[in-house]
């Protein structure tokens, strides 16, 4: 710990990060502190770490360690998912659809859960396919929906599926699995 702490001291944003993490959840011989936690993510979120950036924002939702305050949420959130960190951009897409900081906006809760989505992200390709579902912020599509769901593929996502698929003909059953394999595609040559 002590070699590690002198790294995340002069700034090292991995360092900084693991220390937050372990004071996070009192791992590895630290006692559980949140105050200490977000000391230490804001360290590496300054330096424009976007785990970190994401972390420090759900601090901020939480009220864990902070006190809760959505505009700052929103700021360090809106910083990682603009780096493209999917963690962020689930939330940020989070933040949109339930109004929470930002006026709610559907349209743009979609454009955060794609990104997120495309990247691999499952509850946000589970929301997208949901989003899909019921028209909201997005044209009402069962194709779409059904692949996002598809590649969510757990847990009440294969509710939410199959409750989708009985609106469908076959054949808009076997273009959203076509689509839902390319897209499984695209996401891991990504990672």
């Amino acid at each position: 710990m002590n070699d590690l702490k002198t790294r995340a001291e002069q700034g090292q944003v991995s360092a900084q990060i693991k220390i937050g993490l372990w004071y996070l959840d009192g791992s590895n011989g630290v006692a559980e502190d949140s105050v200490e936690a977000v000391k230490w993510f804001r360290k590496a979120a300054e330096q424009g770490y976007a785990l970190a950036q994401s972390m420090l924002g759900a601090m901020y939702y939480a009220g864990q360690g902070v006190t809760k305050d959505h505009a700052e949420m929103v700021k360090w959130v809106r910083k990682a998912a603009e780096q493209g960190d999917a963690e962020g951009q689930f939330r940020l897409g989070h933040f949109y659809c339930k109004g929470l900081g930002v006026g709610e906006d559907h349209a743009e809760a979609v454009k955060w859960f794609r990104k997120a989505a495309e990247q691999g992200h499952v509850a946000a390709q589970y929301n997208l396919g949901n989003m899909y579902d019921t028209g909201d912020g997005v044209a009402q599509d069962a194709v779409m929906a059904y692949m996002w769901l598809n590649l969510a593929d757990a847990g009440k996502a294969k509710d939410k599926k199959a409750n989708v698929s009985e609106k469908m003909t076959d054949e808009q059953i076997a273009e959203a699995q076509k689509l839902s394999r390319e897209q499984s595609a695209l996401i891991w040559k990504r990672l």
